[in-house]
């Protein structure tokens, strides 16, 4: 049981391992704050409608796409594309044991990708596109591992708080290279420096700061031991993970409240990921606000987030992780329906909204996050969180072809944001039908104190 083998092991050990692990959150956070939050969309978006010179259309393969769908067609293209890898990292890493090696090659692949958006400029949307897809399916895949590393490095009782506590660690990570990346685009002129250059400057600057800051938990994480492959070559490796891959598909008719869970996790994720997906995007193009407002907005949600998610993680602590998250999905439908109707130019109404996120966003992930490994069977962590991977950074795929579509057909962002309320009603229905107690006790887990 992998709640045994935690018990078994000294808490200074343990400590220093959920230091390290909070610091890839911090690493990684980087490019979810300055690249897909902040910068890539408007960047790349205009980079489109640049190429297009004054066109309908830009050329995307065998495709004609609005220059304001594009970037919302290339999230779901990789969202598609994590739904074949995720799962496949995952169980290669619990097929061969070397959690920390492969989480590592996943995220410098990612970071890597992240720096070459330097060369994205003068027209070049599809290569700022192929660019993107690498880095997210790298950001993906390690992710996949990081978050399976959980259930070694705590105890039931203790997990909700490990995991608000990396997600708080997240969102002041990427806030403090956010800070800096808003000072430099503010103050570009001055620098002798154009805004394109200063959004590239902050778009490889993400994946300067995820590399350097990985080394740190590639340093104090430890693997566990491996469940099959051992020492074989990484080519029967590979066939062992997808056939283990079909094994864990099939198994989770086993554990029906484990996959009513994922499914009521993909449906409100699914709205979650494109609210933070897109936001920069809508504030620039639906309210007419300029990048400084903008970056200036989500920095301030960044900080806010932090306290946030600590906030929920100490509710959840009184209250249940599951009801925290319940009020936290009636929360996003509010704030997806004031959306709607914010004035355009109007940056005070932005700023308010994005206080609101950022009280439940950290939160909501955080204790889904941990809500999920109780219903996990002991031993399988890193095939079970990819396939939650695929409900989280996969789902998006979803919401972004909904908005995509609505932009494809109207040209209106504000009826495509307003379109992700459903996602929230279904989810939030999906999740309070769930016995989790039940579901636990099915997955052969202790029951903690408050769920």
């Amino acid at each position: 049981m992998a709640a045994e083998q935690v018990a078994e092991e000294s808490p200074p050990t343990l400590r220093r391992e959920q230091r390290g692990w909070y610091f890839y959150d911090w690493a990684n956070s980087a490019f979810s704050a300055t690249v897909l939050v902040v910068f890539l969309g408007p960047y790349l978006t205009t980079i489109a409608e640049n190429a297009a010179r004054g066109r309908p259309y830009v050329d995307v393969l065998w495709f004609e796409i609005r220059p304001s769908a594009y970037y919302s067609f290339v999230v779901g293209a990789a969202a598609v594309l994590q739904i074949a890898l995720m799962p496949a990292a995952g169980a290669l890493a619990d097929y061969t044991g070397r959690k920390k090696e492969l989480m590592g090659v996943f995220a410098y692949i990612g970071a890597g990708a992240t720096m070459c958006f330097w060369f994205v400029s003068d027209g070049r949307y599809l290569l700022g596109g192929a660019l993107f897809l690498i880095a997210d399916l790298g950001f993906a895949a390690a992710f996949v591992i990081y978050n399976s590393f959980l259930p070694d490095i705590s105890t039931a009782d203790e997990r909700d708080g490990v995991s608000a506590r990396g997600w708080g660690f997240g969102y002041l990570g990427g806030g403090l290279l956010l800070a800096a990346n808003l000072a430099l685009f503010t103050g570009h002129g001055s620098l002798g420096v154009s805004e394109g250059e200063a959004v590239r400057i902050a778009l490889s600057s993400a994946g300067l700061w995820w590399a350097g800051f990985t080394v740190i938990p590639m340093l104090r994480l430890r693997n566990r031991h491996p469940r099959g492959a051992g020492a074989e070559n990484a080519a029967r490796a590979v066939a062992g993970s997808f056939r283990q891959l079909v094994r864990t598909v099939g198994e989770l008719r086993r554990y029906p409240l484990t996959l009513a869970f994922l499914v009521a996790y993909l449906i409100y994720n699914d709205g979650v990921q494109t609210v933070i997906s897109f936001s920069a995007t809508y504030a620039d193009k639906a309210l007419g606000l300029d990048q400084t407002v903008r970056i200036t907005a989500i920095l301030m949600v960044q900080f806010v987030a932090f306290g946030g998610a600590l906030l929920l993680g100490r509710l959840a602590a009184s209250y249940g992780a599951k009801r925290v998250v319940m009020v936290a999905l009636v929360a996003w439908m509010a704030v997806v329906g004031v959306a709607y109707f914010l004035p355009r130019g109007s940056a005070l109404p932005f700023f308010a909204l994005g206080f609101a996120i950022a009280i439940v966003m950290g939160g909501t992930q955080a204790l889904s996050r941990s809500l999920f490994s109780h219903v996990i069977p002991a031993g399988k962590e890193a095939e079970y969180y990819s396939l939650y991977e695929i409900s989280d950074k996969g789902s998006t795929f979803l919401g972004s072809f909904v908005l995509g579509l609505a932009l494809q057909l109207t040209d209106d962002y504000r009826l495509g944001i307003v379109s992700l309320v459903i996602f929230f009603v279904i989810g939030l229905a999906a999740l309070s039908a769930i016995n989790l107690p039940r579901a636990i006790r099915a997955a052969g887990n202790p029951v903690p104190d408050r769920i």
